[in-house]
């Protein structure tokens, strides 16, 4: 009795659809390999599963970019150029500058430095006090730059205390301000008329010995 023949269609059980791939993708690869020792053929197979996983066979002695290239020039498409290929290759040192960078952070922050030897800890050791001195740099630079800052704040603000007193607590300033704006010889005299008063006012409340006496002549002289 020969064997049925299966309905090629999507296997819904996952189980029998992995064991399925798995038979045929071993006889696929086995297949490759007799044709290419049996007939001097060059066969590369390519084979994504659907969780990602990659199979791969390539004749012995032949490189995948060189089939590529020959498959370029009897089919006319270009599936891979070289440009693609220096962006491949800048994507690579990307990605290895990328995990240097990451190791030389982790060591920064003091994990995974139990590989590192004697010479490694020192340059790390040497990098790390670099740093500290440039932070402090910094800290003082900003310290002094917020100083500067309060004293000039502080200068202005004593400017303005003393204009405001000028304005606010002194009384000539205003009375002279209106009898200037009255103009006229009258002003002088007036001026003249309150200093005058303001001096008699102060000495009043001078004690007697600071007075200003009159001249009075000399007794003794008289005798």
């Amino acid at each position: 009795m020969g064997r049925g023949k299966i309905e090629i269609k999507r296997i819904e059980n996952s189980s029998n659809r992995q064991v399925t791939y798995s038979k045929r993708r071993n006889g696929l690869m086995k297949k490759a390999k007799e044709i290419s020792v049996l007939c001097d053929a060059k066969v590369s197979v390519i084979i994504f599963a659907s969780s990602g996983k990659m199979h791969e066979f390539c004749s012995p002695s032949t490189k995948l970019v060189d089939m590529l290239d020959q498959y370029h020039k009897l089919s006319g498409k270009r599936l891979w150029d070289a440009k693609h290929e220096h962006l491949d290759n800048e994507i690579n040192r990307i990605k290895k500058e990328n995990d240097s960078m990451q190791i030389e952070l982790r060591h920064l922050k003091g994990e995974d430095i139990t590989t590192l030897n004697y010479k490694e800890l020192m340059v790390l050791e040497e990098a790390l006090d670099n740093g500290i001195s440039a932070l402090k740099s910094k800290q003082m630079e900003f310290v002094r730059m917020m100083r500067k800052n309060n004293e000039m704040i502080e200068e202005e603000n004593q400017s303005l205390q003393f204009k405001l007193r000028q304005l606010h607590l002194d009384p000539m300033n205003d009375h002279d301000n209106v009898m200037q704006s009255q103009g006229g010889g009258g002003v002088v005299y007036h001026h003249q008329n309150q200093i005058a008063a303001d001096y008699e006012a102060a000495a009043a409340q001078m004690p007697f010995a600071f007075r200003v006496q009159p001249m009075q002549p000399n007794l003794q002289e008289r005798f």
